[in-house]
């Protein structure tokens, strides 16, 4: 079977974050079971030569063009790619685009809709109901129609469901729920040194990298020697917590290196003692995934889509959102003890939920159900 899934943007940044990472765990499970599986995505910040593929991924990725700036990555797109995306999709037996509202999954998805081609959409919580005025627009024009007309649309909650259904405006009878999934990992090392509590994932308000920062001073009291990394590709709030680090006086306590790539992620998460992501209205985020995978005890919100799956396997903790609930959290799982039944039950937790083998069976069985595109 050749599948052919599209992405926004793929950079050696990892600038647009889990769907990338969703897509590529796909394709690569996908080819190991025998399936000509490839990525067609915009590139950007690639020097020569460019690549063409992804991690052992055929990929063809098209230079990024940012006609609309100011609208981050719904403003970018590529004429060369849109030129070719009637041709790209033909080649495919599935189509499978990691849709946004954007200049790129959108158009790729309906030339499929046009070449009647097997569509699959999945949203990753991209689209969700929104009062803002571009939305709107692009919601009547492809959204809704798109959403109507694809073969399978996999959510990942049942909130994410709920929200798409009111983006079209009735129930959606060909929704699939499909967890993401995380390929096994080697597992940390045994801790040693002081505490290193870690942040990696794009540095965005609904982040809210700041409320990291803002729970150093209460762990250091506690641990005055631990240390503290925020990591990722900078959508807003770099300057918001590089002040914030200065203003509380821990330029010495809190590295911000910026975006790692996918395999500087994984060093630092086998460095962590604990892996905090205090987000809100996270749908199902896969830095978390790949901490529990490499047992790293992890400290996320109750708005997380994982909340419920840490809390109940004992693998981390699930606080209100502020800085005082991760700081409690993390505290408590610096002790030894907790810090190893935690990290065996992250283990457990990411190969017996979120395994790679289980949502591509999943998956699969979702192809071979698809008719032509509507």
């Amino acid at each position: 079977m050749r599948i052919l899934h599209a992405v926004t943007l793929h950079s050696p940044q990892n600038a647009f974050g889990g769907p990338v990472r969703v897509a590529l765990n796909l394709a690569k499970g996908l080819r190991e079971r025998g399936h000509e599986a490839g990525l067609v995505a915009l590139g950007e910040d690639f020097g020569d030569p460019w690549p063409t593929d992804v991690e052992g991924v055929p990929a063809q990725l098209f230079p990024a063009r940012r006609p609309l700036p100011g609208l981050g990555f719904s403003g970018m797109t590529s004429p060369s790619l849109l030129a070719r995306a009637g041709r790209l999709v033909r080649g495919a037996d599935v189509v499978h685009v990691h849709l946004a509202r954007d200049l790129v999954t959108l158009p790729v998805a309906l030339a499929a809709l046009r070449a009647g081609r097997p569509l699959v959409l999945q949203t990753h919580g991209m689209v969700d109901p929104s009062d803002k005025a571009l939305a709107k627009v692009l919601d009547a024009v492809a959204v809704r129609r798109l959403l109507r007309g694809a073969g399978a649309v996999l959510y990942l909650t049942g909130h994410e469901r709920k929200g798409l259904e009111a983006v079209v405006g009735g129930p959606l009878p060909r929704a699939v729920r499909l967890v993401n999934g995380t390929p096994a990992q080697e597992e940390r090392p045994p801790l040693s040194g002081p505490p290193r509590i870690l942040y990696a994932a794009r540095l965005q308000a609904r982040k809210r990298p700041v409320d990291f920062v803002d729970a150093v001073p209460e762990i250091l009291r506690a641990h005055p020697e631990a240390e503290f990394v925020v990591a990722g590709p900078d959508e807003g709030e770099r300057a918001a917590v590089l002040g914030r680090v200065a203003e509380l006086g821990l330029t010495d306590r809190v590295s911000v290196p910026g975006a790692l790539s996918g395999q500087d992620v994984l060093r630092e998460l086998r460095r962590a003692h604990v892996y905090v992501l205090p987000s809100v209205d996270e749908p199902f985020p896969m830095s978390v995934l790949e901490a529990l995978s490499v047992g790293v005890p992890s400290v996320v919100t109750h708005s997380n889509g994982l909340a419920r799956d840490i809390a109940d396997a004992g693998a981390g903790r699930a606080v209100d959102p502020g800085a005082a609930g991760v700081a409690s959290a993390v505290v408590s799982l610096l002790d030894p003890a907790v810090n190893a039944a935690a990290s065996a039950a992250a283990r457990e937790l990411a190969a017996e939920s979120f395994s790679m083998p289980a949502v591509l069976d999943t998956l699969l069985s979702v192809y071979t159900g698809l008719g032509p595109a509507r």
